[in-house]
């Protein structure tokens, strides 16, 4: 875990923290759908090869689907063949927050939502240049908006 949390990939101007964003967990169950709620707020995982956006090759831009933060630009999004969508970088520096995570007798870096704090998934130092980077992302912690 060498890079990730001192990597700086955008200049500090281009930063902008989004507001914090805080709801009950009965908010949340009745805004989410089911299996948005596992993943989100419980930390689930959906299958592998099973989400929505693990081959879409749109244009476009992926925002938290609890909140609507801006997440990640297509024009990062790689195959990386682990199942789920892959990401080399993050839309914003200060979107996400990482966290470490030792669940499942692993020892990995959660990516979570840094306005609602919702489980996004994980990222690990086996992407391509130019961070070395692959976040691993739930479909279902996802909303896509296409380019115009």
């Amino acid at each position: 875990m060498k890079k990730i949390f001192i990597a700086l990939m955008f200049p500090l101007a281009a930063l902008a923290v989004p507001p914090k964003i805080v709801k009950s967990e009965a908010e949340w169950k009745k805004q989410l759908t089911p299996q948005e709620y596992a993943v989100l707020r419980q930390a689930a995982t959906e299958p592998a090869y099973t989400g929505k956006y693990e081959k879409n090759h749109e244009k476009g831009t992926y925002f938290c689907a609890a909140c609507g933060t801006e997440l990640f630009k297509s024009e990062t999004k790689f195959d990386s063949g682990c199942g789920w969508p892959a990401f080399f970088a993050v839309a914003a520096k200060d979107h996400v927050v990482l966290l470490k995570d030792e669940s499942h007798g692993m020892s990995r870096v959660e990516v979570r939502c840094a306005a609602c704090n919702s489980h996004l998934g994980h990222v690990f130092e086996d992407g391509p240049q130019p961070t070395g980077l692959r976040y691993c992302i739930n479909s279902v912690s996802l909303k896509f908006k296409p380019a115009r």
